[in-house]
């Protein structure tokens, strides 16, 4: 028995560097049975169109989750990323609509002003010692005070313009055409493209620079991060201005595939961020994970919500099941700590 035993924990041992791609295909296995079948008898889990809108859909998540993983790398937490996306959509629809600037400039300035946000957490965090849950919850509100702030909590959109036929449509700005749209006549989206782009990036941040490398020992060990010499407070507070930036960016994105600026834009995001980050494999505590497994991990998430929403489960119950997931996620992390 105790032969068994031993031979079943070292096969476990062997699959542990591997439990986050094995928990992908199970979900996507889990996927194609809960699926039900359209009027044609095919799966509808496995038709391309929803395969390529589940990338769509994760994209934004995706962007949020690569800045995260920075964050939590160093043992931090980033409440506000859902807020900030909304606070900087608005502020590059209202410079693109309202005031008419050039779509590079408002872009720039709408991924800027997650950046900034960013930098304030990292700031209160590492020069003045808040937790950042507390620092982050704070920037959560204000971000989202300022969303509502630019527009009188109204949504920016074109007006209306009546063609002489007496249609009347909205004239969408060109930026919101390329960068809510795909790539070329591909299937690929442009959002996705830049998710993956985002991702590639970060993984070589993570693993080729001394820079990604300090975030690891610093999560590990923070005191002895600054008795080796490191610049823990600069190197914390640039980690929160790139997840600030990131969710800038994801906010710019939204406003594009939307059309539009919406105040409300973001709202419980970061919940699948940190959700997309732990279930991939990355530790809370800090020091252990990377992009990649956040990847896999915002793939689970995307699977998972799509078969729910196939499925018709409602959106309540969704967020029930999860909460439920991380939960379970923290539990198995600890259970492989100790």
């Amino acid at each position: 028995m105790s032969n068994r035993v031993e031979r079943w924990k070292q096969f476990l041992k062997f699959l542990d560097p591997y439990r986050g791609v094995l928990a992908l295909l199970a979900v996507f296995i889990l996927g194609i049975v809960a699926s039900p079948y359209d009027l044609a008898g095919r799966n509808v889990f496995l038709k391309s169109d929803v395969q390529w809108a589940l990338l769509r859909m994760v994209a934004e998540y995706g962007i949020l989750a690569a800045g995260m993983t920075l964050v939590i790398l160093t043992g931090g937490i980033d409440l506000s990323v859902g807020s900030v996306l909304g606070m900087s959509g608005m502020v590059f629809s209202h410079l693109l609509i309202v005031a008419e600037w050039s779509a590079p400039a408002a872009l720039a300035v709408g991924v800027l002003a997650g950046g900034a946000m960013g930098a304030v957490n990292g700031v209160l965090i590492s020069r003045f010692g808040m937790q950042p849950f507390v620092a982050t919850l704070a920037s959560m509100v204000a971000a989202r005070g300022l969303a509502k702030w630019v527009s009188d909590s109204k949504k920016i959109m074109t007006e209306l313009e009546l063609l002489p036929n007496g249609v009347a449509v909205r004239k969408v700005p060109e930026m919101f055409e390329v960068l809510g749209g795909r790539v070329g006549s591909s299937p690929v989206f442009v959002v996705t493209l830049i998710m993956v782009s985002v991702m590639v990036l970060g993984w070589w941040l993570l693993r080729k620079t001394m820079y990604g490398r300090s975030l690891y020992a610093i999560g590990g060990n923070e005191e002895a991060a600054k008795l080796s010499g490191l610049r823990v407070a600069l190197n914390k507070t640039i980690a929160y201005a790139l997840c600030g930036g990131l969710a800038g960016l994801a906010g710019v994105l939204h406003a594009c595939q939307a059309k539009q600026g919406d105040p409300d834009a973001g709202s419980m995001y970061e919940l699948d961020a940190i959700a997309a980050v732990v279930i991939g494999g990355t530790t809370l505590t800090g020091g252990r994970g990377g992009m990649i497994l956040t990847l896999i991990g915002v793939l689970i998430i995307g699977y998972i919500d799509t078969v729910l929403s196939i499925n018709n489960v409602q959106y309540p119950k969704r967020l029930v099941i999860k909460g439920t997931i991380i939960v379970i996620a923290v539990l198995i992390q600890q259970r492989r700590r100790h």
